[in-house]
C-alpha cells in the first residue's frame, strides 16, 4: 500500500504495530487501558506526520470504539483526514491465515486476552470503508482501501 500511495506522488509511512509495540509502547500490556493508549499514541503519531504531508498507513487492532473516536476527533480538530478501515474476517478465517501463530497458542491455553476470541472487538459503527477480506482476493482489498485514501487527499 505505502508503495502505490508514493507512485502516486504522496509520502508515505507504515505505522505498523508489531514495531510500534516494540519501540513505541513496549511499556504498554493487553489491558483495555494500555489498548487504549497504544491507540492513543499511534494516533498522535499518525497526525503530526499527517501535518507534515505524510500519509499515515496504520495496520493495528484498534478494539474499542472510543479509543478510534478519540482519534478521529483529533485529526478532525487540526484539519487532518482520518479514514478508517475496517477489515472484516471472521475469528475462524483469521485463525486459519495464522501467521503469528496466535490463535494456535490461544487454543493451547498459553495466550488470554486474544482480541475478538476470549478479549473484545467492538465492531466500528460506521467505518469508512469496509473490507470483506475473506470474500474478495488481497489486490482487490488493497485497491478498494487505495481508493478510499486518494478521495481523501
Amino acid at each position: 500500500m505505502a508503495d502505490l500511495v508514493r507512485a502516486a506522488g504522496r509520502p508515505a509511512q507504515v505505522l505498523d504495530g508489531d514495531d510500534i509495540r516494540r519501540h513505541l509502547t513496549a511499556d504498554l500490556g493487553f489491558s483495555r487501558r494500555d489498548r487504549d493508549e497504544n491507540v492513543r499514541r499511534i494516533g498522535f503519531v499518525a497526525r503530526m506526520l499527517a501535518q507534515n504531508g505524510v500519509v499515515a498507513l496504520v495496520p493495528v487492532i484498534a478494539p474499542y470504539e472510543a479509543a478510534r473516536r478519540a482519534v478521529r476527533a483529533q485529526h478532525a480538530e487540526h484539519g487532518i483526514a482520518f479514514v478508517e478501515v475496517y477489515v472484516t474476517t471472521p475469528v475462524d478465517v483469521c485463525a486459519v491465515r495464522d501467521v503469528k501463530g496466535l490463535y494456535a497458542e490461544q487454543r493451547a491455553g498459553r495466550l488470554t486476552g486474544l482480541t475478538g476470541v476470549d478479549d473484545p472487538y467492538e465492531e466500528p459503527r460506521s467505518p469508512d470503508l469496509l473490507v470483506p477480506a475473506h470474500e474478495q482476493s488481497v489486490t482487490q482489498s488493497v485497491n478498494a482501501v487505495f481508493d478510499r485514501l486518494t478521495r481523501a487527499w
